[in-house]
C-alpha cells in the first residue's frame, strides 16, 4: 500500500483483504475500523468466537505458532496485508511470507519477530540503539535466576517471561524467598514456555506512560512519524487497570520520550501504530517495551482522540492520512470477569452509562476468568482527574453474573 491507495469492494474480486493474526478486543476494534473503510477482513485466533471473530467477514481457528498451518491459511485466503495482533505467532514463517512477496506484514515481519521476544527487543534497544533502560539480565533456570539477582541485579527486581503479553507471568521480587514462586509464575504466564526469563532492576519512577507512535505516509508520499498525546496508566501485576490521556509531562521529558519512541520505531520500520512504554522520573526517561500494534492502555483513545489508535492503525497500514489530535481529556478503567465461567452476563450497564460523558465496551469474550479483561469503561472529563474518577465509577457499576 502507498499514498495512492485504492480500496476495493469486500467479498468481490476487487476486495482489499486484511488478515488479523489474533482477534481479541484490540483486534476486534482494528477490524471494525478497517470495515468502515471498505476492507474485507479475516480474523484468526486460537479459540472459537473470539471478539474479532464476531465482526469479521470470515473467521478461522488455528494454532498460529504452527508455521505450516499458518502458511496454509494464508495461501487459502490470499490476504494483501497481514496484521499480527499477538506474540505467539510463527514469525519465521511470517518472514518467509514477506520475503516471498505473498503479503505485506505489519509493520514488518522482523518487527513482529523482535517484539514477540523480550530478549530481542531489549537487546536491540539497549545494546544496539543505546537507549536508556533498567538494568537487566536473562536466566535459563531457577538457580541461574537466583545467582543473577544476587550478583548483579539485586533486590527489588521484576521477573518476566521472555515471551508473554499483557503482563502475564510478571512479578516483583523483594526477598530471596520469593524467587522460586516468581520463576514458576513466569513459566505459567509465558506464551511459549521456554524456561527463560528476563530479570530487571527496579527503576524508581514518578509515573509510566505509553507513547503511541504512528508511522504513516504524508502528503509527499514518504513515511512520517506522528505522536499521540502521552497516555498515563496504572498497572497491577504487570496488567493495565486504568489509563488516561493526556499525561502531564515536562517539555524535556516529553521530548526525550518521543526521541526514544522515534528511534525504536524507525529501526523496526514499516507502517502502523506502536505502543512504546516508558518510565519517567522528572526529566529522565527510560525505555521499557514496545508493541508494534495498538496497545491496551490506548483504548482510552476511543473517547479522547479524533481518531482512535485503531483508526490510526487501519489508516496507516492502508497508506491513508492520519490525525493524532486530542479531542478531550479521557480515561479508561478495566472491567474484569470476576468469575470463572462461560457465557457470563453483565448487569449495571445502564448505571455505568448514566455516569456523565461515559461509554462502555463489552468485548464479548466467550469465557470469563477472575482477572480476565472482559470490557472497559471510557469516560471524558474537564480534566484527566475527573475523567479517571468517572471511569472507575462507571466500571464499578458493571457486575458480571452467571445468569
Amino acid at each position: 500500500m502507498n499514498n495512492q491507495t485504492i480500496i476495493g469492494t469486500p467479498l468481490s474480486p476487487t476486495a482489499t483483504k486484511v488478515m488479523l493474526l489474533g482477534s481479541g478486543e484490540l483486534g476486534k476494534e482494528v477490524i471494525i475500523a478497517l470495515q468502515r473503510l471498505g476492507v474485507e477482513t479475516i480474523a484468526v485466533d486460537r479459540y472459537p468466537n473470539a471478539p474479532g471473530h464476531q465482526v469479521a467477514h470470515r473467521a478461522h481457528v488455528i494454532n498460529m505458532a504452527d508455521g505450516q498451518a499458518l502458511r496454509a491459511l494464508i495461501e487459502q485466503e490470499h490476504p494483501h496485508i497481514i496484521v499480527p495482533e499477538i506474540e505467539a505467532i510463527a514469525t519465521d514463517m511470517l518472514i518467509d511470507i514477506e520475503q516471498s512477496g505473498i503479503a505485506i506484514v505489519i509493520p514488518t515481519a522482523r518487527a513482529a519477530q523482535l517484539t514477540m521476544n523480550r530478549e530481542g527487543i531489549r537487546r536491540l534497544a539497549a545494546e544496539t540503539l543505546n537507549l536508556p533502560t533498567s538494568p537487566y539480565a536473562f536466566a535459563d533456570s531457577l538457580d541461574e535466576l537466583r545467582t543473577t539477582i544476587d550478583t548483579s541485579i539485586g533486590y527489588p527486581c521484576i521477573v518476566k517471561p521472555v515471551m508473554s503479553s499483557s503482563g502475564k507471568g510478571q512479578s516483583r521480587i523483594d526477598r530471596t524467598d520469593e524467587v522460586e514462586a516468581a520463576w514458576q509464575y513466569a513459566a505459567s504466564g509465558s506464551r511459549v514456555d521456554q524456561g527463560r526469563v528476563i530479570v530487571e532492576g527496579v527503576i524508581h519512577f514518578d509515573y509510566e506512560i505509553t507513547q503511541l507512535t504512528v508511522r504513516a505516509f504524508n502528503e509527499q508520499g514518504t513515511i512520517q512519524t506522528y505522536f499521540c498525546e502521552p497516555i498515563g496508566h496504572v498497572q497491577v501485576h504487570g496488567d493495565y487497570v486504568e489509563s488516561w490521556q493526556p499525561q502531564a509531562m515536562t517539555p524535556t521529558a516529553l521530548r526525550r520520550a518521543r526521541d526514544i519512541a522515534r528511534t525504536i520505531t524507525d529501526n523496526l520500520g514499516g507502517l502502523g501504530i506502536f505502543g512504546v512504554e516508558l518510565f519517567i522520573q522528572g526529566d529522565d526517561v527510560w525505555f521499557s517495551e514496545v508493541s508494534p500494534r495498538p496497545h491496551d492502555t490506548g483504548m482510552v483513545t476511543m473517547c479522547s482522540q479524533k481518531q482512535s489508535e485503531f483508526d490510526l492503525h487501519a489508516r496507516a497500514i492502508l497508506g491513508l492520512p492520519v490525525n493524532t489530535s486530542l479531542l478531550a481529556p479521557g480515561a479508561s478503567a478495566v472491567i474484569y470477569g470476576q468469575l470463572e465461567a462461560e457465557g457470563i452476563a453483565f448487569s449495571g450497564v445502564a448505571d455505568a452509562l448514566r455516569v456523565p460523558q461515559s461509554d462502555v465496551r463489552l468485548f464479548g469474550k466467550p469465557e470469563s476468568f477472575k482477572r480476565r479483561r472482559m470490557g472497559v469503561a471510557l469516560v471524558n472529563g474537564a480534566t484527566t482527574d475527573e475523567a479517571r474518577s468517572r471511569a472507575k465509577l462507571a466500571a464499578s457499576c458493571i457486575i458480571p453474573t452467571k445468569e
